[in-house]
């Protein structure tokens, strides 16, 4: 059983308006404003070297799909517009922040005095003080009764029907804590964490469509599901699952918190 040193971590994923606050002050850019450079990913094809960011776009009822075709890369998508251009965070502020990198989060962080959590620290934190339970909550689905967390509820990925009250992402602390104050470690989004998704689950590196063994690809960790998953499709909204990430790619369903060590004086 792994064991954590004491440590504190935010109550919520961060929001559009505490990241804006950052880049007001610090100009920083994200990565899917700025786009790839030929010089850094050579291999990679033109057009998906533009500014922009991977976005869910649901497949047609009943026609024949396959999972690479629910993502698109979407020009101009970023966290200021995360369903492309034409979208807006106008009115969103306490939306989670999406279409972040791993290097994106880790300035963030950095500029609070933080850091990113660990996987063992954002499991531990996630379950609630609930050592063993299924869910953050306990062992209740998360739409038995009073829907718990946003998630997918329905086909996935066809149709979502919304008895939760949100089709895509929800503002932060909408649905009811865990046991130590938590919100949204089920589902929303995913959450960035700083450890390594290591070659012991290999396994699951091939069902995420990653190569462990492919030269310049560095995956970290994400925990938490987000609103795309559902009973019928992954389950990942559990505290025990994980994710594997390219930490230079983004999305419209990755967001993070931040840590930090709590130092006691002698």
């Amino acid at each position: 059983m792994a064991q954590v040193a004491d440590f504190n971590i935010d109550k919520t994923e961060v929001t559009n308006a505490q990241f804006q606050a950052f880049t007001d002050t610090t100009g920083y850019i994200t990565a899917a404003e700025i786009g790839l450079s030929e010089q850094e990913f050579p291999t990679i094809p033109p057009e998906f070297r533009l500014p922009g960011s991977m976005v869910f776009v649901t497949p047609e009822l009943d026609k024949p799909s396959a999972p690479a075709t629910w993502w698109q890369f979407m020009p101009g998508a970023n966290w200021r517009y995360p369903e492309g251009p034409q979208s807006s965070i106008d009115g969103k502020g306490a939306f989670p922040v999406v279409h972040i990198i791993h290097a994106d989060a880790m300035a963030y962080a950095k500029w609070l005095g933080r850091r990113l959590p660990s996987e063992e620290e954002w499991e531990y934190a996630s379950r609630g003080g609930l050592e063993g339970a299924s869910f953050s909550w306990g062992e209740e689905a998360p739409n038995a009764g009073v829907s718990k967390a946003n998630t997918w509820q329905g086909r996935f990925p066809y149709s979502n029907m919304n008895e939760d009250g949100f089709v895509g992402r929800s503002p932060v602390g909408c649905f009811a804590a865990n046991g130590l104050g938590l919100h949204d470690t089920t589902g929303n989004v995913w959450e960035w964490t700083d450890t390594p998704y290591g070659p012991d689950r290999e396994r699951d590196y091939g069902a995420a469509g990653y190569d462990p063994q492919q030269p310049g690809i560095t995956v970290k960790t994400l925990k938490g599901g987000s609103f795309l998953c559902s009973d019928n499709y992954c389950q990942r909204f559990r505290p025990a699952a994980r994710q594997a990430q390219d930490t230079t790619l983004a999305s419209s369903h990755i967001g993070f918190r931040t840590a930090a060590d709590i130092v006691t004086h002698q």
